[in-house]
């Protein structure tokens, strides 16, 4: 079995988002859901048990192929890319189509919320030291647009087991989402 389902993956997202914008007639939903049906079959001749969870890659890092934001083979998540810069910031720029939508033309608050959340927990987390969400604080600025966005994040400070973290969502325009976090490390046991 080969890890290399990115391809796969990416006709998935692509099936979802004409699916969701399509205008064809009746035969034609039915001739592409007989042909969905089969992929089904075909894929479904080996499945784990479970969830993907996760798993070391080729170079032995550990990854999470299923996770809903960063998962490469799973076709809901955008996927995203957490960049680190040298400082101990983050970004990521991606790009959220018609799967994501709430209101007509824009982002659901709560697609913005998970990302928010996904991407301020970034900074947080160390290999040696990880960090879960205690608390996250969103803030609607304004509607986030459907299309290229961008998520940045930021340790504001470190009170001992606590990290905060504070970052945005922004367009072309300026930020549409502020969020802030307290992210924990938890006692090693």
């Amino acid at each position: 079995m080969t890890d290399d389902f990115e391809p796969l993956t990416q006709s998935v997202r692509r099936l979802i988002d004409v699916t969701i914008r399509s205008e064809v007639g009746n035969a034609a939903a039915a001739e592409a859901k007989a042909h969905i049906d089969k992929a089904v079959e075909l894929l479904s001749a080996e499945l784990m048990p479970g969830s993907y969870g996760v798993r070391a890659a080729a170079d032995g890092r550990p990854t999470a192929l299923g996770n809903v934001l960063i998962g490469a083979r799973n076709a809901i998540a955008p996927p995203l890319v957490i960049h680190h810069a040298p400082e101990g910031s983050v970004h990521t720029e991606f790009e959220l189509g018609a799967a994501y939508e709430g209101p007509a033309g824009h982002v659901h608050g709560g697609v913005c919320a998970l990302i928010l959340d996904h991407v301020l927990a970034a900074p947080a987390h160390r290999p040696d030291a990880p960090a879960v969400t205690g608390t996250i604080t969103v803030r609607y600025v304004r509607p986030t647009r459907l299309g290229r966005l961008r998520a940045e994040a930021w340790v504001d400070r470190v009170e001992g087991a606590k990290t905060y973290v504070v970052g945005h969502i922004a367009d072309a325009e300026g930020a549409t989402v502020e969020a802030s976090g307290v992210f924990i490390r938890p006692k090693r046991r």
